[in-house]
């Protein structure tokens, strides 16, 4: 029977083939590494009262965000813990609403930057004095324009640093809204966590994000930091992650209590120009971090280039719209139990069409990257 088919037409036989091999690819990652995420049972652990912890932030001209961000991360339900601020070369009046706050809060402790050392690009250096300057072992980064969705969202991330535990990776929302920018914002984002939370669930970390991320100093030095990566512009979060993280040390926190948020970009230049940024650092993960990536991004523009072929020319649609109904079905399902795990809505029925746009664009941006990279973090 196979032979009857491939003898009346074979290109069209060895595509359905491609289709079924790459929905088989998409089946696995779908159910066996996201739906570690989607089906995830958070254990309701409570750090130890004795555990100090360092929150540390870096801002430059951020005085608005962090006159309305900062006291919440202040008033954070933890007995034990600092927020250090590190002002990174401020032009606005970050200086003074930073010194006036530190009076009525004993733990805000500021450290001033007034120049980069050349070497250092983006927030690596800000950070990096920012960890010496911290007097806890656990340290929790986050940035100035981000806010953490309750009081509860220190002692989550505190609780993970059980015997082993050296990194714990958390999920950093955008603000909802309705606008078709702020959903695709909210997919791309939603879908970014579901890899890196699957793969750390799956025994093999390979990033974290900066809006809510948390390791141990002194992995920080055993690492030298970012030195590995210090002349990449970007990085600091995925890169640092990407060396330091294995199977037995890393962990993931996804209560929505323990989430941040942050206002997302309103226009889609500002979103190209973020996305470009994140795109820099993927060249620079381990090879079988790439591999496996990779392998899901190969097999996804497979699997819609040989369906939409195989429609086109109505060859064997039965079989065609059974494998297209399974990888489709897969993707929605888990789709929809990682966004209710992770408190996002409004976007399941769009799932298909943001991910064929990011699929064209993707390479786009990867190419003008390669023509002129993207601007410096200020």
């Amino acid at each position: 029977m196979l032979q009857e088919y491939f003898v009346q037409n074979p290109l069209l036989f060895v595509t359905l083939t491609l289709l079924v091999f790459a929905t088989l690819v998409q089946v696995v990652y779908y159910w066996f590494i996201y739906e570690k995420v989607a089906f995830f049972k958070q254990k309701n652990e409570f750090a130890r009262s004795d555990q100090g912890v360092s929150v540390i932030v870096c801002a430059r001209d951020e005085y608005y965000n962090l006159k309305e961000n900062l006291p919440k991360l202040l008033s954070q339900d933890y007995s034990k813990f600092e927020v250090v601020v590190v002002n990174h070369s401020s032009e606005d009046d970050t200086q003074y609403l930073l010194r006036d706050m530190a009076a009525e809060h004993p733990n805000l402790k500021i450290v001033n930057l007034a120049q980069d050392l050349n070497f250092f690009t983006g927030k690596k250096f800000p950070l990096s004095i920012g960890i010496k300057s911290a007097s806890y072992e656990i340290l929790v980064f986050t940035d100035a324009d981000c806010v953490p969705r309750s009081n509860q969202w220190l002692r989550r991330m505190a609780a993970n640093f059980t015997e082993g535990t050296h990194i714990v990776l958390g999920y950093g929302a955008y603000q909802n809204s309705k606008s078709l920018l702020n959903l695709l914002i909210r997919f791309d984002t939603t879908r970014v966590a579901m890899n890196y939370l699957g793969f750390a669930r799956s025994g093999m970390p390979y990033m974290g994000v900066g809006r809510n991320l948390a390791y141990r100093k002194s992995l920080f030095y055993n690492q030298n930091g970012f030195i590995s990566h210090y002349r990449i512009q970007s990085g600091d979060d995925d890169l640092f992650i990407n060396k330091a993280a294995t199977a037995k040390n890393t962990r993931i926190e996804i209560m929505p209590e323990a989430h941040t948020i942050s206002l997302p970009k309103t226009t889609l230049n500002q979103w190209i120009r973020q996305k470009r940024r994140h795109l820099m650092t993927g060249g620079y993960y381990k090879p079988s971090h790439k591999f496996a990536l990779g392998l899901f991004a190969f097999t996804q523009v497979l699997f819609w280039v040989s369906a939409v072929c195989l429609l086109a020319f109505w060859y064997q649609p039965y079989i065609v719209l059974a494998f297209t109904g399974l990888r489709i079905f897969s993707q929605l399902f888990v789709t929809a139990k990682v966004m209710r795990k992770l408190s996002e809505k409004g976007f399941l029925l769009l799932v298909p069409v943001f991910e064929l746009f990011l699929m064209l664009v993707s390479p786009l941006l990867a190419i003008a990257n390669m023509v002129k990279k993207p601007v410096k973090w200020r």
